[in-house]
């Protein structure tokens, strides 16, 4: 009996940009370079009455928002964001007590998480699924003519000119995301986090792994050796 295929993952909502509103300098900067490690353009303010403006300016696609802060408090940033605006507001806090995270619901934010136990890995993954919510996903354009690579999404196969690549459902996973955005550069981290979603402990070398079995099989089937290109230092690219 075939064991059956997991659920296709949505495709990456790409880069954001985000505003993080955090008074703590070391853990706002700690989250400031987690989330530019994962592509994000990221802007960051400590005081609750900058938050409006700085918002306004940017038109930020995702605040992060601390409910302790100076000058305004962030629930009442919530609010006033809120009135202005559908933009995703991810509040991140030491405020435990179901009250307080029914009251930030209540007034709009899109996910609540708790900086005790804290973990950045967590905080970057639910702004990505928070992202993937409020934001239609990156896909390619329609093509005019057949293209010799056929991904069949509802099915799990892939196919060059006709013949199938017999994938693995990793392998398949990888191969959508990179043909999904031709020439667009991938580091490790990002295609890791599309071949596991769920944090578990796995090394970017997986990728490495993926890849070069990718390649064989596309070799096999007349796509070449040099489909899936290593980017030194940062990732894989596909060229189409």
């Amino acid at each position: 009996m075939l064991e059956p295929l997991p659920p296709t993952l949505p495709l990456d909502p790409g880069p954001a940009r985000i505003l993080v509103v955090e008074d703590e300098p070391k853990l706002a900067a700690l989250l400031v370079d987690y989330l530019r490690a994962a592509g994000h353009q990221v802007d960051c303010v400590a005081d609750g009455l900058a938050v409006l403006p700085t918002w306004e300016a940017g038109r930020h696609d995702l605040v992060l928002l601390d409910l302790m802060l100076p000058g305004l408090d962030g629930l009442a940033v919530c609010q006033a964001l809120r009135a202005r605006s559908a933009v995703p507001i991810v509040m991140l806090t030491a405020r435990a007590d179901e009250a307080d995270r029914l009251l930030g619901l209540e007034l709009g934010a899109d996910d609540y998480i708790a900086k005790n136990p804290f973990s950045p890995r967590e905080v970057v993954a639910r702004i990505k699924a928070v992202l993937r919510r409020t934001r239609p996903a990156t896909a390619p354009a329609p093509a005019s003519a057949p293209q010799p690579l056929q991904i069949d999404a509802e099915g799990w196969r892939a196919s060059w000119q006709g013949q199938d690549l017999d994938l693995t459902p990793n392998e398949f996973r990888l191969l959508r995301c990179l043909a999904a955005q031709p020439g667009r550069v991938w580091p490790r981290q990002q295609l890791l986090d599309q071949l596991h979603d769920d944090l578990r402990a796995v090394t970017e070398r997986a990728v490495d792994s993926h890849v070069k079995n990718l390649r064989r099989k596309l070799e096999l089937a007349g796509a070449g050796s040099d489909r899936i290109r290593a980017v030194y230092g940062v990732g894989y690219r596909y060229d189409a």
